[in-house]
């Protein structure tokens, strides 16, 4: 049967064939710029957090129907629940940013940048991978069918109980602390793996993320924190600059809607161009009507 480690590997194993866009705001390209660096968040602060909780609510749907199914180990499946919404949730920190196949969407417009001044900034998909690698994050494209999110969560469940039948032994397990290190063996996959389960109602996204190493100490020197809108949000700075080289490489960029596209397209450009970057494709209005919110 195929280890977890293994399933993580797969799934990340895609690799994006066209250019991959970030949306955000003016102030967050003049960072990503500046800077040379995009904040990836931690996944359990960012806006979409609740898709975390997806993999919660997919396990709970396995574990309820082995039970009902007679599972002779009911303890097991019952404290694998429970472990993991507390894991998921609360555990180890683990950084994401993300992308979409689409530059020029109205939905992501909407979420991703203010009103009259949002862009989606196009990235090589090879430079992208170079510099995360270099940095030991991992690309992976995000999984909305709920068939194979069903069959991701069976394989995971079954590879569970292999591993706590091979720590307990022909006499089954006599404390529960067996299960709790069968558990803690699993959970950097686990989040790995519950950082591109989203809901099968985001398809459209066509999302791709950048998702970081496991990081076991927030006191770390490489967690930053920053003002979200409700709370400080942990981030980590992933580089968008590949070696021999200064300035992140921009394959495109879109303008998003506003109500004035010509001295927009004109201060962007001087900016660009003030700081170095010159987005190979250019740079390209949305074509969306403006709408005041």
């Amino acid at each position: 049967m195929e280890n977890i480690r293994s399933m993580t590997e797969a799934l990340y194993a895609d690799i994006p064939a066209e250019a991959v866009y970030h949306y955000t705001t003016f102030s967050g390209l003049m960072g990503i710029v500046e800077s040379g660096s995009l904040w990836a968040s931690d996944i359990r602060y960012m806006n979409d957090s609740a898709e975390l909780n997806h993999m919660v609510t997919l396990t709970r749907a396995e574990v309820e129907e082995r039970i009902a199914l007679g599972h002779p180990n009911p303890r097991l499946l019952n404290q694998f629940l429970d472990w993991i919404t507390r894991r998921v949730t609360n555990g180890h920190m683990l950084f994401s940013g993300s992308f979409r196949a689409n530059g020029n969407l109205l939905s992501q417009w909407r979420g991703y940048s203010d009103l009259g001044k949002g862009v989606s900034i196009g990235f090589d998909p090879n430079h992208l991978l170079t510099c995360a690698r270099k940095q030991g994050f991992m690309v992976g494209r995000c999984v909305y069918d709920p068939k194979r999110q069903r069959q991701l969560i069976h394989q995971i469940v079954d590879h569970v109980e292999d591993l706590a039948a091979s720590a307990c032994g022909v006499h089954g397990c006599q404390t529960d602390e067996i299960f709790a290190d069968v558990f803690e063996r699993v959970e950097s996959d686990l989040l790995r793996i519950a950082a591109i389960l989203k809901h099968p109602s985001f398809q459209e996204e066509a999302e791709w993320r950048i998702v970081s190493p496991i990081v076991t100490d927030f006191k770390d020197s490489s967690v930053h924190f920053r003002e979200g809108t409700h709370m400080l949000v942990p981030y980590f700075k992933f580089s968008l600059v590949a070696p021999q080289q200064e300035k992140p490489k921009i394959l495109h960029i879109f303008l998003g809607p506003t109500p004035n596209i010509s001295p927009s397209m004109n201060s962007l450009s001087m900016y660009l161009a003030k700081n170095g970057v010159s987005p190979i494709r250019g740079i390209t209005y949305c074509q969306i009507p403006y709408r005041q919110r």
